[in-house]
């Protein structure tokens, strides 16, 4: 009976990791990571120290970062030829090129560059999100053509949410600590490209019909991401209210997070047992 239990809990298992859904729940944790441009904040005090830039020059910075953030159309033209482990594959190394650049620069392991490098790798850098986006978000359109509002709605609410687990993840490392400015730049540099390394392949078209009672599980989805923002919204004001988180605390907190990005699974495990 054992071995019985067990090999049905390993057919579920694989029905979960080949089937759509588990496209969706990957695709979340690609969004996650793909809001580095929103925390510009935590580091540009360091750029802006270490490199010995004005103000000026730093709003100027800013606005190679949302440049480079709002042209999509590579990433879109890029996804029209090829398949979606191309895009995000394109995306995680210039991600990781760009931001790792700027990290050599602010820790002074490189000599300091000249300005209008600075300005290629932040673009680079916010351009590369673009391609997380687009390969994730096409595809899981693609794959619920009858739910593509929702999907879009739910995904691009993980992008946003995604400025705020960065925000923890870097206090759960460095905690209060100034001197871990400079090392949110690597961290935004590793993490997004690792994700969507180890996603890319996940990422793809599927040959499942879609149902057309899917779109209950997009609400499953919407509340576990609701409930993280809402998780999310009480900790910030907790967090300015009270001094006393530590690095302790901080991880804590993203052990929480960590469950709540992982809820999707538990619906991705009752949408195939009852073969939807």
């Amino acid at each position: 009976m054992k071995m019985m239990e067990g090999k049905e809990v390993y057919n579920l298992a694989q029905r979960m990791v080949i089937g759509r859904w588990f496209v969706v729940f990957v695709s979340f944790l690609i969004m996650s990571c793909a809001g580095g441009t929103y925390i510009f904040g935590l580091y540009s005090e360091a750029i802006k120290t270490t490199l010995g830039y004005d103000q000026s020059t730093l709003n100027t910075l800013g606005f190679f970062k949302d440049l480079g953030a709002n042209v999509g159309i590579v990433s879109g033209l890029i996804n029209e030829v090829s398949p979606p482990w191309v895009v995000l594959g394109v995306g995680a190394i210039m991600n990781i090129i760009s931001y790792s650049m700027v990290w050599l620069y602010v820790t002074r392991r490189i000599a300091k560059p000249k300005l209008w490098k600075m300005y290629v790798y932040m673009t680079i850098g916010a351009n590369s999100h673009t391609f997380a986006n687009t390969g994730s978000l096409v595809t899981c359109v693609k794959n619920s053509p009858q739910s593509r509002g929702v999907v879009l709605g739910i995904l691009k609410g993980f992008v946003g949410l995604s400025g705020a687990i960065f925000t923890q993840i870097y206090h759960a490392v460095y905690g209060n600590s100034a001197s871990g400015s400079a090392g949110v730049i690597l961290l935004l540099g590793y993490l997004p490209s690792v994700v969507s390394l180890i996603a890319m392949f996940i990422v793809r078209p599927t040959k499942e019909t879609a149902k057309k009672n899917e779109v209950k599980r997009f609400y499953h989805f919407l509340y576990i991401a609701l409930g993280l923002a809402g998780f999310l919204m009480v900790l910030i004001v907790v967090e300015n209210v009270s001094k006393n988180f530590d690095i302790a605390g901080y991880r804590v907190v993203d052990a929480i997070i960590v469950v709540f990005l992982s809820l999707p699974l538990v619906v991705i495990a009752k949408a195939e047992m009852e073969k939807i």
